[in-house]
């Protein structure tokens, strides 16, 4: 497993390198720590920038490896974002690890900051870091909630958790909203839709996301992991479900694919792996393939 671990000097990069220092990895796994420096053009500045990366690398060198993680660095020039997401796509990365904010300070990243940028246009799975808040008596255990609608990103997504070590005592924990295929009111049926029919399309939806949760299921308790399911029928979007589970439950990490059923090829902005990086309380695993994103026409960031 290749991971991209990208940091600068704030305090929340910080917080992504003891995650990553944390966590059990495949036994191969390697961590590549990346920080770019901005192409100043005046020498004394690009030293002084330079020498600053270097250590902040540095310190994250030896938490890593402290670990007991095989660990490398790597100071680039350039667009940060641009950078990370070719980078990932150089050295063929399974992974890019980022905090959710970084030096300016924001309390989660906006549309067009580097972490956003990265989340939706890197050719890899993406984790997006939040401070945890852990269980006192086994505080490396990890809550996973994977968000899964059956859909063929959802399975990788199931995979990608089943197929790595996790802390002892760690849970996952499977969501799946019903979703019908018409527009959801807050009123029973709309009213120019044969009652009949919808609850013939809500048994439909209802079984779908039952043999999501339990597809899912299958190929992490497969995996010898500790899961539990659920089904949520709707009185809110997916995202706010999703979110609204993932606070109730208390999860350490939410991990979802980067599309769904609509077969979109990269999420788009308002959808639901991006609204739920967005403003999740806690750290959020967007899965893809290798190469998926870089295989499409979209634009450079």
């Amino acid at each position: 497993m290749k991971i991209i671990l990208a940091v600068d000097s704030s305090a929340a990069s910080d917080i992504a390198i003891q995650e990553v220092a944390a966590r059990p990895w495949p036994p191969a796994a390697t961590v590549e720590v990346l920080t770019v420096v901005e192409p100043w053009e005046i020498p004394v500045l690009l030293e002084g920038q330079n020498r600053s990366a270097l250590d902040l690398l540095d310190g994250a060198l030896q938490k890593l490896r402290a670990a007991g993680i095989q660990t490398t660095t790597k100071v680039m020039s350039g667009e940060p974002k641009a950078v990370i997401i070719d980078r990932a796509a150089e050295t063929q990365a399974d992974l890019v690890v980022m905090a959710s904010h970084g030096t300016s300070g924001l309390t989660k990243f906006l549309l067009g900051s580097v972490t956003a940028a990265v989340a939706r246009f890197a050719p890899c799975s993406v984790e997006i870091v939040r401070p945890a808040v852990r269980d006192e008596d086994n505080p490396t255990a990890i809550r996973v909630l994977l968000a899964t609608d059956g859909s063929e990103c959802s399975e990788v997504a199931a995979r990608s958790i089943a197929e790595r070590p996790w802390p002892l005592g760690s849970e996952i924990h499977i969501l799946s909203v019903v979703e019908l295929s018409v527009p959801l009111f807050r009123v029973p049926y709309p009213p120019y839709f044969d009652p009949h029919a919808m609850e013939e399309l809500r048994g439909q939806a209802m079984q779908r996301t039952e043999e999501a949760v339990m597809a899912s299921e299958k190929i992490i308790t497969d995996a010898g992991l500790t899961v539990s399911g659920t089904v949520a029928v709707p009185c809110a979007t997916p995202k706010e479900l999703i979110l609204e589970e993932a606070h109730k439950w208390g999860a350490d990490l939410i991990v979802v694919g980067s599309h769904g059923r609509r077969g979109i090829n990269r999420f788009l902005l308002g959808s639901v792996s991006e609204a739920v990086a967005s403003h999740a309380h806690c750290s959020v695993e967007i899965i893809r393939r290798s190469g998926a994103v870089n295989s499409t026409t979209e634009p450079r960031p």
